[in-house]
């Protein structure tokens, strides 16, 4: 049997898919409740509007991205190793999301956008910058890179190629194309020894 919490989370996951693939104007309350089986009048049991449904699904999302992020900091991890694991990781969450959905969003419920984009900038950005810099300061990163400079090119790229109108022409799937942007962002930023190191670690996580 469903309880209460798990149909919850069960609804956000679902309105939170729905809004980032199509956009919040495109879904309604009456589709979301007809494909999981359940009444509108038990959505609204739980979220009584639309609007609030979508602030509680996207930011859960963005929490969720913030505690990966600071578990990735706060581990004993090499530097290097970190700052490729936290932006593969938001690399991951921004795959998600379309750059059509988010222009949707700033139209359709600009104070949940500002909302949000308040949040990814004070707990996600800010903390990429700031281990943008660190690793300048301890020569992982070459020192012409521009903090804020490679965390909006990591960003923009995500959001312009792993979305579906360019990867139905292609044959790399999001996780491919995602890792590739990573991969050409942020090595071609590392100091030399900086990226033998990083490749030192690969190999000893790939070996058995």
């Amino acid at each position: 049997m469903t309880t209460e919490l798990e149909l919850r989370d069960v609804i956000l996951e679902h309105a939170r898919n729905e809004f980032l693939a199509r956009g919040f104007s495109k879904v309604t309350v009456d589709e979301i409740a007809s494909h999981l089986g359940i009444s509108k009048k038990t959505l609204y049991k739980s979220y009584p509007s639309k609007e609030e449904l979508l602030r509680a699904s996207l930011h859960s999302m963005m929490r969720s991205a913030g505690w990966e992020l600071e578990r990735i900091v706060s581990s004993d991890r090499p530097l290097v190793e970190k700052l490729a694991t936290a932006m593969m990781t938001m690399g991951t969450y921004l795959s998600k999301v379309r750059k059509e959905s988010i222009i949707d969003l700033q139209r359709s419920a600009p104070t949940i956008w500002k909302e949000l984009d308040k949040f990814r900038k004070d707990h996600i950005v800010s903390r990429l910058v700031a281990m943008v810099a660190q690793a300048k300061s301890e020569n992982v990163l070459r020192p012409e890179v521009h903090e804020e400079v490679v965390v909006e090119m990591l960003m923009y790229s995500i959001q312009g190629i792993v979305n579906p109108e360019v990867l139905i022409s292609h044959s790399f799937s999001a996780e491919q194309a995602t890792r590739s942007i990573v991969t050409v962002i942020f090595q071609g930023a590392l100091t030399d020894a900086a990226r033998k190191e990083l490749l030192s670690l690969d190999r000893k996580q790939d070996s058995p």
